[in-house]
């Protein structure tokens, strides 16, 4: 048994409480993950064309408010 495959059994046994907070945990982890990506890439300048981008697009008015 892979190791998703046991992590998958023992989620199916958990409790509906355990599982509420088990979901709380990982959407926390998930986004810190998604957060240092951001970071890393911004910092790397990978993020710099799209914001070059949306600052042309919204001086040229090709927004809209929100």
């Amino acid at each position: 048994m892979s190791k998703i495959e046991a992590i998958e059994e023992q989620i199916k046994a958990l409790s509906a409480e355990e599982l509420a907070q088990l979901r709380e945990w990982f959407l926390e982890f998930d986004w810190a993950l998604w957060d240092r990506q951001i970071e890393r890439d911004s910092a790397s300048g990978k993020l710099d064309a799209l914001a070059e981008r949306a600052l042309r697009d919204h001086a040229t008015g090709k927004t809209t408010p929100i």
